[in-house]
């Protein structure tokens, strides 16, 4: 596949965007880098959610049991097959295949059972309390360990999307599927997306469960609560090891913590994929483009390319979903592209994917004063594959007549289309956003029916 930075709808041809499904959609190369935070089902409004919660802490708590009660090689396997969920495809691994933790991990995350006489009784009430009594126990475990014990239900909510979608399932095995009525993984045949590249089963994971960082963790806790009300002013900061043992000894000060986070619940929001800068940063970006020289005076280029990048980034969502960054050297010369997915969310999108096979668009940005033919024909070589026929190049000011002729020239000779934006049409974007009035996409929209009404009939 060619794909840059490929998703599993863009794969099958499916046009969604991010911002128009209720899961996170996967991608086939790498993880998606958020986690699963139990504690957004916890809070959530749906008694689903908040039964799914329930489920989590009672497995959980049940492994704690059997440690405690001379089970202790059953919860230690348990909790192994439990530490890994590579279907859900979450985290950082490029790989997307992570590893399971070892039984001396599996031992020492479950010894606060042991250590703590309230969890031995009581059991935990938000299992990620784990993070500020042990080391090693990261957000990753955390969410894997909440998704490897609702997997059945995380099967029938990618079933029914899948479905609604028109998302290809097929046949598969999955190894590691819990039955909370016994407490045992086993195995299950059921029909799921498979990745086109490994044949892997996936699982798709509700975006409102997401985030980057769970609600409770240890930064939020020495950062937010312990150095303001534990910490002895006259004293050094305990390191890691220490401030774990301090809180296995204190359990209580952690249940405090714990319960400020329950009442403070209304500040945990899911964390979307993609986040838009605000308006007056947008406003920033601009005024600096505006008043850059042109040419590599002072880092001038890069300083051009790390301001549009965000930027445009920003404008063009969530119309289109941006891919990624590219980087690449022609010639010699660092250039840097800008690529979006096609998601086909209207009929300009619609007739460019139609007409040119633009299934992800190529934007090349030059800190130019004058476009020159060159940068035409460097735009034009990358112009196949999931590009189309397709690009756009943005630069500070409009092409000089001989440019824009040799761009219809081109689309005369070869059917292919290469806008050009400008400062100008990067300021009327950045106006429309802060007006919203209208989509600054319709931007881009103008300068094709522009274009269009240039070439020769």
């Amino acid at each position: 596949m060619s794909i840059i930075r490929p998703r599993l709808t863009d794969f099958h041809n499916i046009p969604l965007t991010q911002e128009e499904v209720d899961f996170a959609i996967p991608f086939i190369d790498e993880d998606i880098p958020l986690y699963v935070d139990p504690f957004l089902l916890w809070k959530s409004p749906s008694i689903q959610d908040n039964s799914l919660h329930l489920l989590i802490t009672n497995s959980f708590n049940h492994l704690g049991y059997l440690f405690t009660s001379g089970r202790e090689k059953e919860a230690l396997e348990l909790l192994i097959s439990a530490s890994e969920c590579n279907e859900v495809g979450l985290g950082n691994s490029k790989s997307k295949t992570g590893k399971k933790i070892g039984e001396k991990l599996a031992k020492n995350i479950l010894s606060p059972f042991t250590l703590i006489p309230e969890l031995k009784k009581s059991g935990f009430t938000h299992f990620e309390e784990i993070q500020l009594l042990i080391d090693n126990f990261s957000k990753d475990r955390v969410s894997d360990i909440a998704c490897n014990f609702i997997q059945s239900f995380l099967i029938d909510f990618t079933i029914e999307q899948s479905e609604k979608y028109g998302i290809p399932i097929e046949k598969v095995t999955l190894n590691n599927i819990y039955n909370p009525k016994t407490y045992m993984f086993s195995e299950e045949v059921t029909d799921l997306p498979v990745n086109p590249e490994t044949q892997s089963p996936i699982l798709f994971v509700p975006k409102r469960w997401l985030k980057y960082i769970p609600w409770i963790n240890t930064d939020d806790y020495f950062t937010d609560y312990y150095i303001k009300n534990i910490h002895n002013p006259n004293e050094g900061f305990p390191d890691r090891v220490k401030l774990l043992n301090f809180n296995r000894h204190n359990y209580d000060i952690v249940k405090t913590y714990t319960a400020i986070k329950e009442k403070t619940f209304d500040n945990c929001k899911n964390d979307p994929l993609y986040n838009q800068i605000p308006i007056t940063s947008a406003k920033r970006k601009i005024s600096t483009i505006t008043k850059l020289p042109t040419g590599k005076t002072d880092n001038a280029d890069r300083k051009y390319e790390d301001n549009v990048c965000p930027l445009m980034a920003s404008l063009f969502y969530p119309h289109l979903d941006f891919a990624q960054e590219q980087s690449r050297t022609d010639s010699g010369v660092q250039i840097r592209d800008m690529i979006f997915y096609n998601n086909i969310t209207s009929d300009f999108l619609k007739e460019i994917y139609e007409t040119y096979d633009c299934r992800q668009i190529v934007m090349e940005l030059k800190n130019v004063k004058e476009v020159k033919q060159e940068h035409i024909l460097q735009l034009n070589r990358y112009l196949k594959e999931q590009f189309g026929r397709f690009g756009v190049i943005i630069t500070r000011n409009p092409p000089p007549a001989k440019v824009a002729k040799n761009i219809i020239d081109l689309w005369s000779a070869h059917r292919k289309c290469i806008l050009i934006l400008d400062d100008s049409d990067l300021k009327m974007m950045t106006s429309v956003f802060e007006s919203k009035q209208r989509n600054p996409i319709e931007v881009l929209k103008k300068k094709y029916i522009e274009f269009t009404r240039a070439c020769p009939s």
